[in-house]
């Protein structure tokens, strides 16, 4: 019998900086696209920046699923649907009435925006890097197989490979629909280098996102084979009201992971992307 080839899942990846708050793209951005919802949410934040930075990323977002599904930004109906554990503090986000499926997932840390869209449940997660007293703090909250193996770093390694650690644990909690209420302890998602270390959560795809020197990333993808990932940095030109924008096509690739590599352009990872 001959094999039915399919293609290898995929998953695409946005990264954006959000503009200064009091820089001329700031006020260029489309605000208009977004619904009541959105716009009493922004007006909440007391720092300007974490105002622009959600209006950044929820308009970022609004144009991605609008190329996705071919329907105005606008249009688009958001809202929530109830995750495994049925609390309000666990609601996945969906697109309502979708013409095509498609899920997402949004986060944004300091200034950095990561948004994923796929046609499985997907999570990414974005977090700068913490110091070695908050690795201190939160680390005995991990897996003890996870804790164990950033105990066995060196102490200045630890920073780095907790903020990468809690990322791929957030993108999957968030996936998975409960977020942190599940608690962290209960899944590992290390990297198998401590000998009792569990497999990972069975199902999911997770992988490490890399997005810079300052902050870790990483992305899950409920599906069982080795996604295609494309990974993207977004003009906030791609995010101006009117015609004077760019298109969301003008966003290049920054780099592309199938079968387990990435394959880098590594003069864009190594500078701000643009805006």
């Amino acid at each position: 019998m001959v094999p039915v080839l399919r293609e290898a899942p995929e998953l695409s990846l946005w990264l954006l900086r959000s503009p200064s708050p009091d820089s001329a793209a700031a006020a260029r951005l489309a605000v208009r696209e977004l619904d009541d919802a959105e716009v009493r949410r922004a007006a909440l934040f007391v720092r300007p920046a974490d105002r622009v930075q959600y209006l950044s990323a929820h308009i970022a977002l609004r144009r991605i699923l609008a190329a996705t599904t071919g329907c105005p930004p606008e249009s688009l109906r958001l809202g929530r649907e109830p995750g495994p554990l049925l609390s309000p503090r666990t609601s996945r986000p969906v697109l309502r009435h979708p013409p095509v499926p498609v899920h997402f997932s949004l986060s944004h840390s300091h200034g950095l925006i990561l948004i994923g869209t796929a046609a499985s449940a997907v999570g990414v997660d974005v977090q700068r890097t913490p110091t070695i007293e908050a690795v201190r703090v939160v680390g005995p909250a991990l897996h003890p197989a996870e804790w164990r193996e950033l105990l066995a770093l060196p102490e200045p390694w630890r920073p780095a490979a907790f903020a990468q650690l809690w990322t791929r644990k957030e993108a999957y909690l968030k996936g998975l629909g409960t977020g942190l209420v599940r608690r962290p302890a209960m899944d590992y998602l290390g990297l198998g280098t401590d000998a009792d270390a569990p497999p990972g959560p069975p199902g999911w795809i997770v992988r490490d996102v890399l997005v810079g020197p300052h902050h870790a990333a990483a992305a899950a993808l409920a599906v069982a084979v080795e996604p295609r990932i494309t990974l993207r940095t977004l003009p906030v030109a791609c995010l101006y009201d009117g015609d004077a924008g760019l298109p969301l096509s003008a966003a290049p690739l920054l780099a592309l992971r199938r079968r387990g590599s990435w394959t880098l352009r590594w003069s864009l990872l190594e500078r701000d992307p643009p805006g």
